[in-house]
């Protein structure tokens, strides 16, 4: 018979069959347990939160603190990264820290008498502190009233175990191994093995703001009892947490019969902007055709058609300014006028082209009947739309003008039109920038987070289309970074675990300094060669190959480069160690805002392997993904975390201001830093500049043509 913690936990579950037909849907949002995913306090429940959330939580009780971020990656699928201390944060140095990953699926959806159900891995690629697997059921006996209950194996079957029920299948899968594995490798021969327990608890939410939540926990906390926790004296784990309508939740409980513990949780949906959108300025307003046709240039034109349009291309590229979009190219030819532009602000392709459009129609001469728009990147021509001026005119004003405007579009390939005279002034181009920075180094056992802050000067100067010569340097003011004790110990050659050499001191220090070209050798074909100082550790010289057909959802790419390392100080001078490197690159847009990439060829380090990419971008540009390395360096090799590994964050600025502009936050979180699979760090790698302008890219933008 089972002591009476199994038999409430196992009740409880049970309650959520029974009266299953009692129950309405959630209606309050997804809470998240202090281990940063959905939950009751320590155990899971099977819900999930919106698709595409990223959540951010912090949760802490003496002396255990766990800092989380989770990403709805489908409806189905939730991935987590997690970084904890064992131990008190503010005796550096005395604690122990721990980087673990989770994966939770969604097998069913509640429904009528069907509970929602889901599949775990909790830490199955870290160092397995929190290693172990559940399935587990929650349903909702009333919409504020939902009861969960599961079973779990490993760091779930501390208390009340009993033998693995899959034994049934397997005798192998009564014994749990020990975990042989280096920190990084996946513990897939642990899964499901060994005694298991169950667990459960419920929630009930007093009001829309406030749930009271309530659990029996089978995890005894053996490891960090051991460290300087003391042992749990109960089982049951109780708790409050209030939600503000803001998307954070604060939190409240009392653990394990002898602990107080809080935390703090915020979740984002990359869907909804943190500002309201369209807070620039208007676009332009279309003139009547008429009204166009008594502008002192057209009115010129009109008295001597053979003479140059030059009134007219001025007075377009004035208007164009003032919207922060270059005019690189002007021409009419019989009753087409071509022009070609650069946008430095807006970040939605059709965006540009609905302005420039606007604005072509505004200062044309009323005989011009079509308008063919090439937008180009870097001095480099993408793509071309073709409109028709009575269209445009027809469906200005229309409610689905926009997406009939789409339909009634060509868009191509640039290579395949005209290209237009080069207006006079737009080159050579001159720009620059002096800004404060802010550079972060994550995971340091001594130290978390450490950082550098200062000033930065860039600057870039572009005498021809394509052609561009950029530098950056960095004045740091406040530099933790480089007082990490921390010496390389790869048996590699250090290509990145020297970080640390880099960061040390305070004096001026050279970003990069460039020469870069951009060229176009053929149809669907993108070019690009850098020479010069590529980045922070290497100089060299870089080529790259792009093939990206315009409604393709395959793109492939190649990429050859010769690195020599830099000096220490990130001046001039170069070391001994240079390093042919390349890589050739498969791209795949899965679909809704899906894309996988795949680059294999040989490292920094010499080593040959190959890097898979997952991400996810939405319509606004906000982009979350995930990727890992596998070279033919072995584990023991490549040292801490077996492999390299990490996730990537890209927030467009407009998502959080509100109004357009070009720049991104960026932040990559890799739990560790070392010479196996480390890449040449190349700005401007044609992928990512091309992908925004191809078809799909430029049709998903679409909504804001007319804005």
């Amino acid at each position: 018979m089972f002591p009476t913690p199994r038999v409430l936990s196992l009740a409880v579950a049970s309650a959520g069959f029974v009266l299953a037909g009692s129950g309405d849907g959630a209606t309050a949002r997804e809470r998240l347990s202090f281990y940063g995913t959905p939950g009751l306090v320590d155990m899971p429940t099977a819900g999930v939160l919106p698709d595409g959330s990223l959540a951010l939580t912090t949760a802490h009780y003496s002396p255990v603190t766990r800092n989380t971020l989770a990403f709805q990656i489908t409806p189905r699928i939730l991935g987590t990264f997690r970084y904890s201390a064992q131990g008190r944060l503010e005796f550096a140095g005395q604690d122990y820290y721990d980087r673990s990953f989770d994966l939770h699926f969604l097998l069913r959806e509640e429904e009528g008498y069907w509970p929602a159900i889901a599949l775990g891995l909790r830490d199955f690629g870290g160092t397995g502190i929190y290693s172990g697997e559940y399935l587990v059921a929650s349903k909702h006996i009333t919409p504020r009233f939902r009861v969960t209950g599961g079973i779990g194996w490993g760091r779930f079957a501390g208390r009340g175990t009993f033998d693995n029920p899959l034994g049934v299948f397997s005798e192998s899968l009564e014994t749990r191994p020990e975990s042989s594995t280096r920190t990084g490798q996946f513990s897939a021969k642990q899964w499901f093995r060994g005694p298991a327990a169950l667990f459960g608890g419920v929630e009930w939410a007093v009001s829309d703001q406030l749930t009271f939540v309530a659990e029996y926990s089978s995890d005894l906390y053996e490891l960090e009892s051991q460290i300087a926790m003391d042992a749990p004296s109960s089982a049951y784990n109780f708790g409050l947490t209030y939600a503000f309508r803001n998307g954070v939740d604060l939190s409240a409980y009392y653990l394990y019969g002898n602990a107080i513990g809080i935390s703090a949780s915020y979740v984002i949906d990359p869907n909804r902007p943190r500002s309201q959108g369209g807070q620039e300025a208007g676009p332009p307003t279309l003139l009547p055709r008429n009204t166009v046709a008594a502008q002192s240039w057209n009115l010129r034109q009109a008295t001597a058609p053979t003479v140059p349009a030059n009134a007219a291309r001025d007075a377009l590229e004035a208007r164009l300014a003032a919207q922060s979009i270059r005019l690189l190219g002007y021409e009419r030819r019989g009753d087409t006028l071509y022009a070609e532009v650069e946008s430095e602000r807006f970040n939605a392709r059709a965006q540009e082209a609905g302005r420039t459009f606007r604005l072509m129609a505004n200062t044309a001469h009323p005989s011009v009947e079509t308008f063919a728009l090439t937008l180009s990147n870097n001095g480099q021509r993408q793509t071309t739309i073709t409109l028709s001026r009575r269209d445009l005119e027809a469906l200005e004003t229309d409610l689905e003008g926009g997406w009939h405007l789409l339909a009634r579009s060509d868009i191509r390939d640039s290579v395949s039109t005209p290209r237009p005279r080069e207006v006079t002034g737009a080159y050579p181009k001159f720009s620059w920038t002096l800004a404060p920075y802010l550079t972060t180094s994550l995971f340091d056992p001594d130290e978390p987070l450490r950082y550098a802050a200062g000033a930065r000067l860039s600057a870039a100067y572009s005498p021809r289309p394509g052609l561009t010569f950029a530098g950056q340097l960095s004045q740091p003011a406040v530099n933790t970074i480089g007082e990490s004790t921390r010496t390389s110990n790869s048996v590699l050659p250090h290509v990145r675990s020297d970080a640390t050499l880099y960061a040390q001191g305070t004096d001026l220090r050279l970003d990069y300094a460039t020469a870069e070209y951009m060229f176009r050798p053929g149809k669907d074909l993108f070019g690009r060669v850098s020479v010069g100082y590529l980045e922070a550790m290497f100089g060299g010289v870089s080529g790259e190959l792009l093939w990206y057909p315009l409604n393709s959802r395959l793109a492939l790419g190649v990429e050859i480069n010769y690195a020599v390392q830099r000096e220490f100080d990130q001046g001039l001078s170069f070391q001994d160690y240079s390093v042919w490197t390349g890589h050739a690159s498969a791209y795949y847009d899965l679909g809704k805002g899906y894309k996988g990439q795949i680059d294999a060829g040989r490292y920094l380090a010499g080593d040959w392997g190959a890097t898979f990419t997952l991400s996810r971008q939405f319509n606004n540009g906000f982009t979350v993904g995930a990727f890992a390395t596998f070279t033919d360096v072995s584990y023991d090799d490549f040292g801490e975390g077996s492999f390299d590994k990490g996730i990537f964050i890209e927030v467009p600025l407009a998502w959080i201001i509100g109004r357009p502009t070009l720049r991104t936050v960026n932040q990559t979180l890799r739990p560790v830093l070392r010479d196996g699979g480390a890449r040449l760090n190349v700005r401007n790698r044609l992928y990512d500049t091309v992908s925004p302008y191809r078809g799909a890219a430029v049709a998903a933008s679409w909504g804001k043509f007319l804005r």
